[in-house]
């Protein structure tokens, strides 16, 4: 999006959308929790934790300083995320690797930036 940068004290938006594998319905209810991380080399940066809505929508707020490197050594995210079935994993996305935002961003006016990583189709099914 020209002209519109991302700040790095401005908060980021980063969603995602889960439906669950069979009835196409949105993945909701307190027993499911997503966690978003940024891969690195040896740590990876935990950056929070959602509970989906009604809609099946996961949302996570953080700033790019959470995942930013000194120097600019990793300006680009590696975003994967985790989803939890009653603490139990039951979903790994793919690593997302190098991901240009400003690409992804949608300013959206009051709320900054919002960054949608897709809509994933999960097997909710207890294994």
């Amino acid at each position: 999006m020209p002209g519109i940068a991302l700040n790095k004290v401005m908060n980021i938006e980063v969603k995602v959308r889960l439906i669950s594998k069979g009835n196409d319905e949105p993945v909701t209810g307190k027993e499911f929790s997503v966690r978003l991380y940024d891969k690195d080399i040896f740590n990876d940066d935990f950056l929070g934790e959602s509970s989906p809505d009604e809609e099946g929508v996961a949302r996570f707020v953080f700033s790019q300083s959470d995942f930013a490197k000194p120097a600019n050594l990793d300006d680009k995210p590696d975003f994967y995320f985790l989803i939890f079935k009653s603490k139990k994993e039951i979903f790994k996305s793919k690593i997302m690797s190098n991901l240009d935002l400003s690409d992804l961003e949608e300013f959206i006016m009051k709320e900054g930036e919002v960054i949608d990583l897709g809509t994933f189709l999960i097997d909710t099914q207890s294994k």
